[in-house]
């Protein structure tokens, strides 16, 4: 069956469709990985997005379940040059095509995916048509710009209950605006008991729990989408270490006074080199988000900047000044070097460790006493002294 993409520029690129049928609307984008086309279907953060593949060859391994970064893809349109059907793999579990039937999602391939790249490269991200219909040109190009992109991909990504991966240390709520299953997993292998909460957990539910520490999770979208995130976030800082990623790192930036901004082309894929300001070193880390902290309104606020992209010198860490708080814009759960980036978990729990012997609590029990005894204050008459015993 005949797939067609149509770009709002007037665009239309014609291939061969596999996967789901129907027409779906997103914004257009590339993703530069030469593997991991399966983590990238699942990755929450590609909600409302048509993903182009810069490799040619997609689907030559199949589908894992296990290697899934969420329960469901949550993408609209997939782009490849070359679709194969029949994978080599012995882990593999069904094919591609069979996983974006499964979830409606609307498959092309047979295209020219470099020249659509380099469109991208220079004109920046675009809204796009991909449709399996037979409709006129004139009826696509109408249905495109009567359409608009969704904001609210992470209200539609997120877990709407709290869960939780048990462990026997520190006690980490994980805010869910689209995880992925990885940053769980690195918690886990740490020993940490991992909350995880929907996005709009307020910070005074986010005390009940008795968190030593809160990670911000990656998402899709535009941080300024979510402002009650940021409004969360400026409540508990200083009073939990705080670790934000990808989006989280944004909304940690916004929280603190910075600005956002949205990116021409963004940075997606498994290969864009980092710069740490303070060892000099450069990781290899994987990216995935189309918005970055404007760097002149990092200079008015307590944050400093801690990683740069060595591509375009966009920020990718900060860290506050005063409070134990830090960010990453890359994503230090995925293995694109293949684990370099996993410190900064070690980091989070070194810092959880220091602020509880830097603000000593008071033991549990004594919490409880000094709570009850402020709603019960002591008697100052005989009277209340007689009630005041029978309680």
């Amino acid at each position: 069956m005949q797939a067609r993409l149509l770009l709002e520029d007037g665009t239309l690129f014609t291939g061969k469709s596999f996967g789901s049928e129907g027409d779906s609307v997103g914004e257009v984008v590339f993703n530069t990985g030469i593997t991991g086309y399966q983590e990238v279907l699942s990755d929450p953060s590609y909600c409302g997005q048509i993903v182009t593949m810069t490799y040619p060859l997609i689907g030559n391994y199949g589908v894992i379940r296990d290697d899934f970064e969420s329960v469901r893809p949550f993408i609209h349109g997939f782009v490849v040059r070359e679709h194969e059907e029949i994978p080599s793999n012995w882990r593999a579990q069904y094919t591609l095509g069979s996983l974006l039937k499964e979830y409606g999602i609307i498959g092309i391939s047979g295209i020219d995916t470099r020249m659509l790249t380099r469109k991208i490269r220079h004109h920046g991200v675009m809204k796009g048509l991909l449709t399996t219909s037979n409709k006129s040109i004139a009826e696509l190009t109408e249905m495109l710009g009567g359409s608009t992109l969704m904001t609210d991909q992470v209200a539609r990504v997120s877990t709407k209950s709290v869960f939780g991966a048990p462990g026997h240390k520190e006690r980490i709520v994980l805010v869910d605006f689209g995880a992925k299953s990885g940053i769980i997993r690195d918690l886990s292998k740490r020993d940490c008991d991992v909350v995880v909460v929907p996005q709009d957990t307020t910070a005074e539910q986010i005390r009940r729990l008795a968190p030593d520490g809160v990670l911000l999770s990656n998402g899709p979208g535009d941080p300024k989408d979510v402002p009650h995130a940021v409004q969360m976030v400026k409540e508990l800082l200083g009073e939990f270490p705080i670790f934000g990623i990808c989006l989280g790192h944004q909304l940690f930036a916004l929280a603190c006074g910075a600005d956002t901004e949205k990116l021409k082309f963004g940075h997606r894929g498994g290969n864009h080199p980092v710069k740490d300001l303070i060892s000099g070193r450069c990781y290899i880390t994987s990216q995935n988000h189309g918005y970055t902290v404007n760097e002149d309104s990092v200079a008015g606020t307590e944050l400093e900047v801690t990683h740069i992209n060595n591509n375009d010198r966009t920020i990718e860490g900060l860290k506050h000044k005063k409070y134990d708080a830090f960010s990453v814009q890359y994503h230090p759960e995925a293995a694109p070097g293949p684990f370099d980036s996993s410190y900064l978990f070690d980091d989070f729990i070194a810092m959880i460790r220091k602020h509880k012997l830097d603000n000593p609590q008071q033991p549990r029990q004594a919490q409880m006493l000094a709570q009850w005894k402020a709603a019960n204050p002591a008697p100052t008459s005989v009277k209340e002294e007689l009630q005041y015993a029978k309680k």
